[in-house]
């Protein structure tokens, strides 16, 4: 049931097929093709390895599949329709948000990799996630190894949804709660640019207990995120592909949470 309703949200977003200019093998229906996608997602299976006699088509033909819709931008259409109905219920939680990162490890060289600085400079990637104080996660992004935890911050508030959903201006902007590594007034300034209240511990101060209490918040969302294993290491040498999985994921946890609560 939970799936059939999340396809009826999907359906309507992929984009039509382009026709086909010579004959042969029938397409593969896509969502034949999603579970083949989510397959390798929940696994961690390598393409190559995706079992035929499920009947998902190749891994060639998934990845294809999975490269198309996230240029179309199939997942951030799906995550904002998820992120409305929440709204629409008053179930997100303008109140405060969090935001963490969480080291990837990978093989492969490419865009969005790097040596990890406390990993013998292994090549590497960074999730960055931010979440509303339910641990909903509004967006997400993935950095190269070597980048610090303060520089993606402000693209990642940018990339929060206007979310509409309830009589009145649509809403994207919550109170941040951040850790020490950005105590810094620069960061506080560029924070409040983007119409956010920053609340981030000082050095020297003694922990508050304000911002720790809900620091498991975000900590449980990586956690989440994690549970599919294709992300707990970045095997995909083209960051957009690793971030169609990324946001796919996101989508997963988000859908979870309209089913909760709404």
């Amino acid at each position: 049931m939970a799936w059939d309703e999340l396809w009826s949200l999907i359906e309507p977003l992929l984009p039509l097929p382009a026709p086909k200019l010579v004959s042969g093998r029938p397409r593969v229906p896509d969502r034949q093709a999603l579970c083949g996608i989510l397959f390798v997602l929940h696994t961690g299976i390598q393409w190559e390895y995706l079992p035929q006699e499920l009947g998902f088509g190749s891994g060639m033909t998934c990845w294809r599949r999975l490269a198309s819709w996230n240029e179309a931008g199939v997942w951030d259409q799906l995550h904002l329709v998820l992120l409305k109905k929440l709204r629409s219920a008053r179930q997100l939680d303008w109140s405060r948000a969090g935001k963490r990162l969480q080291p990837c490890p990978g093989r492969p060289t490419g865009p969005k990799s790097g040596p990890s600085p406390v990993d013998r400079a292994r090549p590497g990637s960074k999730h960055h996630v931010l979440v509303d104080g339910q641990g909903i996660p509004l967006a997400v992004s993935l950095t190269g190894g070597n980048r610090g935890r303060r520089h993606p911050a402000m693209p990642l508030l940018a990339k929060i949804p206007s979310i509409a959903g309830l009589v009145g201006r649509p809403r994207r902007r919550p109170e941040l709660l951040a850790d020490r590594s950005y105590d810094h007034d620069k960061y506080r300034r560029l924070i409040r640019t983007q119409g956010v209240k920053p609340v981030i511990a000082r050095h020297g101060v003694p922990h508050d207990p304000g911002l720790g209490v809900h620091r498991w918040v975000v900590e449980r969302t990586i956690a989440w995120l994690h549970d599919f294993r294709h992300l707990r290491a970045r095997w995909e040498r083209r960051d957009d592909i690793h971030e169609a999985f990324l946001d796919l994921a996101t989508c997963l946890i988000t859908h979870r949470h309209v089913q909760r609560l709404c």
